[in-house]
């Protein structure tokens, strides 16, 4: 990353890719903001820049760099793919933390867990400019998604046609809607309604309260 490249993302304000840093806060914080990104599409988070753009520089490049390693290696698992970058605006030095997507997800805060436990698993996602928690429907994506098991072979029942006639009336669809109108559990309407996204019949979408809903693809 170059000077004129972090000027852009400067101007651009924060957005899903681009988070703003005045200072390195917490270890648990920063955690939060590095796991959405490498559980969405990656993104960069910069220290030295206030919430509105203003830059205001780091006091010490070496500090923000050994703080993000040890909340890379202490705070996230797996630990995701980085690379950090010192660049001066204005006399002032600016660390650029680029957070790649992670090929293994969900990644989440460590909990020294062999194996991820979604019912209190920490996952986060990037929505729009803020970092949210991921729902238990999400992380199942995010998990089929890793692991590539797509369903090649989906028959079309009773509860996905409920689903069809539904959003001929309405853009969107969510768990709790399905489990009224088709009279099933929570539980299984979640469960369909993830399995149509794996067989790529909808697409989910994030409120930014962490709330899922689903509409048709087009």
């Amino acid at each position: 990353m170059d000077h004129k490249q972090l000027l852009k993302l400067i101007e651009d304000g924060e957005n899903l890719n681009v988070e703003y840093k005045q200072r390195f806060s917490e270890h648990d914080k920063i955690a939060k903001e590095i796991i959405a990104f490498a559980n969405t599409s990656g993104g960069v988070i910069i220290f030295g820049i206030s919430d509105n753009g203003k830059i205001l520089g780091v006091e010490s490049e070496k500090e923000i760099t050994e703080l993000v390693k040890e909340t890379m290696k202490g705070y996230c698992e797996p630990e995701p793919e980085y690379e950090i970058y010192f660049i001066e605006l204005k006399k002032k030095e600016i660390v650029v933390l680029k957070v790649f997507e992670s090929l293994n997800k969900p990644v989440r805060i460590q909990d020294y867990k062999t194996e991820i436990e979604i019912n209190n698993a920490q996952v986060y996602i990037r929505v729009k400019d803020k970092s949210i928690p991921a729902s238990k429907e999400m992380i199942k994506l995010l998990q089929t998604k890793t692991s590539n098991t797509k369903l090649k072979k989906y028959s079309i029942g009773k509860n996905e046609k409920i689903v069809f006639e539904y959003l001929q009336k309405n853009d969107f669809i969510n768990s709790k809607e399905l489990s009224v109108v088709a009279n099933i559990s929570s539980r299984r309407a979640s469960r369909t309604l993830i399995n149509m996204v794996r067989a790529n019949i909808l697409a989910i979408h994030t409120k930014d309260n962490g709330e899922d809903y689903y509409s048709s693809l087009k």
